[in-house]
């Protein structure tokens, strides 16, 4: 994990609820070592809100539903 995803939220992610987009997408991110800053800065959102949304803690806006799904296939590749 080179981009600094910690331990902790790498636990936090993987024992969030899955259905959650948010969580998805930080699956996704913490699997294949996307960087939360392009991620952030793809969204225009913070980090912090980006790392909230892969913990669990709170769900995207339903704005940003289709850009997350697009960004998941996208990495997933």
């Amino acid at each position: 994990m080179s981009y600094g995803y910690s331990q902790q939220l790498a636990e936090r992610n993987r024992t969030a609820n899955g259905k959650l987009l948010g969580v998805a997408l930080g699956r996704v991110c913490i699997r294949y070592d996307i960087p939360v800053t392009t991620v952030a800065k793809t969204l225009k959102v913070t980090r912090a809100t980006v790392y909230n949304w892969f913990a669990g803690t709170h769900a995207p806006h339903i704005k940003y539903s289709d850009k997350i799904k697009e960004l998941i296939e996208k990495y997933r590749g």
